[in-house]
């Protein structure tokens, strides 16, 4: 498979693996020594070898920051091409001072800063024959969803099923982030889930 999602080959290194609780600790510490790092004009650069086997596998992960509960920055990856401490340490940097929707974060708000890691599992293909079957196999609370038309592209954590517990409305809501009309549909639409582990 070919495209903007495309996966790295399956492999024992993507698939998931239980982390205990010292090792979401040292992710999240990551994340945060990422951002300081960066408050400092610089980058935070890891060696894998230097971690843990389970945070060396190849995943594909989003950080998302908040600040007095509001969002303030969310990017990651769909695609499993770095190391889990990797793919952390980057988009930790990325959620705090490339987010085109804010302002970079600053050492004020770091003070108050909230963590968030989600780690996805390998996305897979939802078959369907029309929308209503599609919304019919969605699992609210559950599945994270990448939708695609054409160029038109977009993608939900799991965590957007609290703001939009229905899944039409979920459906609808992607298809505006992903460029297309709420009521779009076509058969050419495609559609994959992954499901997320979460840190904290």
């Amino acid at each position: 498979m070919t495209g903007w999602w495309a996966m790295a080959p399956i492999s024992l290194n993507n698939l998931p693996s239980v982390l205990t609780p010292s090792h979401k600790q040292q992710l999240l510490q990551l994340a945060g020594d990422s951002i300081k790092k960066g408050l400092c004009g610089e980058t935070l650069t890891v060696r894998p070898t230097d971690y843990p086997e389970s945070l060396r596998p190849l995943r594909a992960t989003f950080v998302t920051l908040h600040v007095d509960e509001k969002l303030r920055g969310c990017i990651g990856t769909l695609e499993a091409r770095r190391t889990l401490v990797e793919d952390v340490v980057s988009n930790a940097y990325g959620a705090a001072f490339r987010d085109t929707r804010f302002p970079t974060l600053t050492w004020p708000e770091f003070e108050c800063l909230d963590i968030h890691i989600s780690i996805l599992s390998l996305p897979e293909p939802v078959q369907f024959s029309s929308e209503a079957d599609l919304l019919a196999q969605l699992r609210p609370q559950v599945d994270g969803l990448i939708i695609e038309e054409g160029a038109y592209h977009g993608t939900f954590l799991p965590s957007v099923w609290e703001q939009l517990p229905e899944p039409r409305e979920f459906l609808r809501h992607l298809k505006h982030k992903a460029g297309l009309s709420p009521d779009y549909w076509s058969s050419r639409i495609r559609v994959q889930r992954y499901t997320t582990e979460s840190i904290p």
